[in-house]
């Protein structure tokens, strides 16, 4: 029987959440043929847990997803209900942007920017096989049979491979929010060579609004300011929506440990793996049994439902049970949950079967991205689908891929993280997995990441010229800094005096006032007022660079030793159980991940320091037969 092909593109993308529609996006603006394809196109872009964007580590992730041509930041921008700053108690490098957001409107505006898109087709369909010849992807098969040729394919298809929800004994095969589950992509993966793992994750109640008492809660209103995501949109100025916090009790937690016999958690329902980081409420009560309450954040979820989130008590125990421990919660004694919570159970691939392009090692133009990478987070799942969508293109073009590095990007990180470290769990990006935290903050994530996005071909001559003007601004305020002296007298000594500082004999230049303890930007406009000129981004750059100086400096040489390391490229075609003097754990690990170099080979798990000697010897044995051989 003849077989039709229903599309010849260049691309195409498997799966519309936040992966999917960034993958989509770089290569239909790279000017690729690409389809995007979903079992649902109600659920472009779904916020299918928290209705929030950014967060800890994550705003960082949006801020590069933004500098490298993106749409996330404009996007969250856009549907924006409330923001906050995060960590401004601790510093700079830790400070993360966390938008509340009208979920409904998010989905919505990523819908029209997909349907608009040049290059771009979307498509309500089911993947069923990927289709694979000599060991190069070609294609995609639908459930209906249809044929999509394609030269590359990227899998984005988040948590519906064998999706299944649970709640309590209730068991279904579905998608989140009761969406149809991918039930057929998952044999084709394993046919075709690729590892699959399981993994779970949950989400909790919603509920009425008209339903809870908002006078028993803390109410926790927006910043002002506003600072958005995007460093292409201009000042935001809007009524924000507040959130509300309260706390659970000694009565909710005794619900909690008399129901555990029937929690799937605890009975053996559930199989797949957890995050950590994000645990049910039954999960936190049994861990941290001496607590006598926890946090609930209780968040709108858009402008134009009452629908209510309950952050912080995602379950999956039976119906009944939680509504009867929300509502020993002050301010929820008489809810009416809309939504019950659930655990979702999905299939996923090892993502050590990647490259840290994000392409299979072993089929050829096939890349993953997302929760199928065994990710957690709206955030997460974009980064990864803009590199990939970007390697995606590069591949097709015969050109390098984009591989950012530990030093440059969160981004550089997450992916890492993913291809080279054994994953126990959904992985979620926290500041702490980053050795360089004071280099990748997320004001300065456009000086770091906009030069890439340019050369590639996603920024825009707009973004670029605000890029270069705060680039030049910056620097040209820097060494203005350096080089203005102040008298020590008069507003200087009643500025430092106040701080309870010394007074210089001499003068003392802007730099150095600034670089003082106590000292504020602000402080410096009082003698200096030409820096009120400065807009926000560049008074913050003014600012981190001059007070920080010395520990940016620090890691900046600490990053250039570990370079060395990195520049140090490992054949792919070794077989490390050759090397004599390598453990066999080790040998057995770097044949698993094929690290790109020595750098990466140092942060596989099992691979210790006298395996890298080892491996540092090979390479120079290595180097030594070359040189002779081509002198002979």
């Amino acid at each position: 029987m003849q077989t039709y092909k229903s599309y010849d593109v260049d691309a195409v993308v498997v799966g519309a959440g936040h992966a999917g529609c960034e993958a989509a996006l770089a290569l239909a603006r790279l000017g690729l043929k690409t389809i995007i394809m979903t079992v649902n196109l109600d659920a472009i872009a779904l916020m299918a847990c928290n209705p929030a964007i950014g967060g800890t580590a994550k705003g960082h992730l949006v801020r590069e997803i933004d500098a490298l041509g993106g749409q996330m930041g404009i996007n969250a921008d856009a549907a924006m209900l409330q923001m906050k700053m995060l960590n401004l108690s601790k510093g700079p490098a830790v400070y993360s942007l966390r938008a509340q957001e009208d979920k409904k409107l998010y989905t919505q505006t990523m819908k029209e920017t997909l349907e608009n898109q040049e290059n771009l087709i979307v498509l309500q369909a089911e993947a069923a096989k990927i289709i694979v010849e000599d060991g190069k992807v070609c294609g995609v098969e639908t459930a209906t049979g249809a044929v999509i040729s394609a030269k590359a394919v990227v899998l984005a298809t988040g948590v519906y491979l064998k999706s299944r929800i649970i709640i309590g004994e209730y068991i279904k095969h579905s998608g989140p929010s009761g969406l149809a589950s991918a039930d057929l992509l998952t044999e084709s993966l394993i046919e075709n060579g690729l590892k699959v793992l399981r993994f779970k994750t949950g989400t909790p109640a919603r509920v009425d609004r008209r339903s809870i008492d908002f006078s028993k809660m803390t109410i926790q209103e927006g910043d002002d300011p506003i600072v958005p995501f995007s460093f292409m949109t201009d000042n935001l100025d809007f009524k924000q929506t507040p959130c509300y916090l309260a706390y659970t009790n000694e009565r909710t937690h005794a619900i909690i440990r008399a129901n555990l016999h029937r929690s799937p958690l605890y009975d053996g329902t559930i199989q797949g793996k957890g995050p950590r980081y994000c645990p049910s409420f039954e999960g936190k009560v049994v861990t941290f049994a001496d607590k006598e309450r926890h946090q609930l954040f209780v968040e709108p979820e858009a402008m134009h439902t009452n629908e209510v989130y309950m952050q912080g008590m995602s379950s999956s125990l039976p119906e009944e049970v939680q509504l009867a421990f929300l509502r020993t919660i002050e301010g929820l004694e008489n809810c009416v949950v809309m939504r019950t919570g659930y655990a979702i159970e999905y299939d996923l691939i090892d993502p050590k079967q990647l490259k840290p392009s994000l392409e299979v090692k072993f089929i050829d133009s096939l890349f993953a991205a997302g929760q199928i990478n065994g990710s957690s987070g709206y955030e997460e799942a974009a980064a990864q689908g803009i590199i990939a969508g970007i390697n995606a293109a590069m591949k097709i073009k015969g050109q390098d891929p984009l591989v950012l590095s530990r030093d440059e990007a969160y981004i550089g990180v997450l992916i890492d993280d993913l291809v080279t470290k054994d994953l126990e769990e959904p992985y979620r990006m926290m500041t702490s997995r980053a050795e360089y935290r004071l280099l990748l903050r997320q004001d300065n994530a456009d000086l770091r990441l906009t030069e890439y996005g340019r050369r590639i071909g996603l920024v825009s001559d707009e973004r670029y010229a605000r890029y270069i003007a705060k680039k030049e601004k910056t620097e040209s305020e820097l060494a203005r800094y350096s080089k203005t002296v102040l008298s020590p007298k008069g507003p200087v000594a009643d500025i430092l005096t106040s701080l309870g500082q010394s007074i210089p004999q001499t003068g003392i230049t802007l730099e150095e006032l600034l670089r003082r303890q106590g000292v504020t930007y602000d402080d410096v406009i009082k003698l200096d007022p030409q820096s009120a000129d400065n807009d926000p981004q560049v008074r913050e750059q003014i600012a981190v660079s001059i007070k920080y100086k010395g520990y940016i400096d620090k890691q900046i040489a600490q990053a250039k030793r570990q370079k060395s390391m990195e520049n140090m490229k490992l054949p792919e075609e070794i077989d490390y159980k050759d090397i004599g003097g390598l453990r066999l754990e080790a040998a057995e690990k770097l044949n698993i991940v094929k690290p790109l170099n020595l750098g990466q080979a140092s942060r596989i798990l099992g691979v210790s320091p006298s395996d890298i000697s080892v491996l540092m010897v090979y390479l120079e044995k290595q180097k030594r037969e070359k040189s002779f051989s081509r002198a002979q």
